[in-house]
C-alpha cells in the first residue's frame, strides 16, 4: 500500500479573513501616524503664535512701563491736560521709551495702541509721535499694523487694588499704578493668548 501524503493550505475563508486583519490593523496605524501628525503641527503652530506674541509684548511692555506723567495742552484748548487714556481696547500715553526709536533724539513720544478694524480684519495698530505735538494720538503715524493679533485688553490698577476698564489721568489725577495688557492671536482648534502686567514707575502714590 502506497502511503498518500495530504498537504493542507488555506481555504480562501481563511486567506480574508487574514486580508481583513490586516488591513484593519494598516487603518489603525495610519489613523495614529495622522493623529501624531497633526498634534506636531499644531504644538508647532501654538509655539510660533507664543513666540509672537512674546515679541509684541516685549515692544509693548517697554513703551507703558516707561509711560510718563505728561501733561500738555491738547487740540484748540489752552489748558494743559494729563495725556493719559484707556479704555479696554485702546490706550493712550506719553512714554519716556518709545516702542520705536525716532530719527532725532527725543525725551518724550505719544504713543496710542489699540485694536482697529481695517480690510484685513481686526488687527493691532501702534501709533507714535514726537512731543510735544497738539494733536499727539489720532493724526499720528502708524508705526506697527499685526493682523496676527485679533484680540487686545488693557486693565489699569488703581491706588486701591481694584482693576479698572478704563483710565482718564486728568479725572483720576494722575497715571495707574499698573496696566495688564491682554493679547490674542487666533488659531485652528483656539486663541493662543498671552497677558502681563506692567507697573508703572510713575504711578499713583
Amino acid at each position: 500500500m502506497r502511503g498518500r501524503h495530504h498537504a493542507r493550505g488555506f481555504t480562501l475563508l481563511e486567506l480574508l479573513i487574514a486580508l481583513a486583519i490586516v488591513a484593519a490593523l494598516l487603518a489603525i496605524a495610519f489613523g495614529g501616524l495622522r493623529v501624531a501628525l497633526a498634534a506636531w503641527t499644531q504644538g508647532e503652530d501654538r509655539a510660533d503664535a507664543h513666540q509672537h506674541l512674546r515679541g509684541v509684548a516685549a515692544v509693548l511692555a517697554r513703551a507703558v512701563g516707561s509711560a510718563y506723567p505728561y501733561r500738555a495742552p491738547a487740540g484748540q484748548s489752552p489748558e494743559p491736560v494729563l495725556l493719559f487714556q484707556g479704555t479696554e481696547q485702546r490706550l493712550q500715553l506719553v512714554t519716556q521709551a518709545a516702542p520705536f526709536p525716532a530719527a532725532i533724539p527725543v525725551a518724550f513720544s505719544a504713543v496710542a495702541i489699540g485694536l482697529e478694524t481695517i480690510e484685513e480684519g481686526p488687527a493691532l495698530i501702534v501709533r507714535q509721535r514726537v512731543m510735544p505735538n497738539r494733536d499727539p494720538f489720532t493724526e499720528a503715524p502708524v508705526l506697527l499694523r499685526d493682523t496676527g493679533i485679533n484680540r487686545v485688553e488693557f486693565r489699569y490698577l488703581n491706588a486701591t487694588g481694584t482693576w479698572q476698564e478704563t483710565w482718564d489721568g486728568e479725572t483720576e489725577n494722575g497715571l495707574p499704578r499698573a496696566v495688564r495688557i491682554t493679547l490674542a492671536t487666533p488659531g485652528g482648534r483656539g486663541e493662543t493668548a498671552l497677558a502681563l502686567t506692567l507697573t508703572l514707575r510713575a504711578g499713583a502714590p
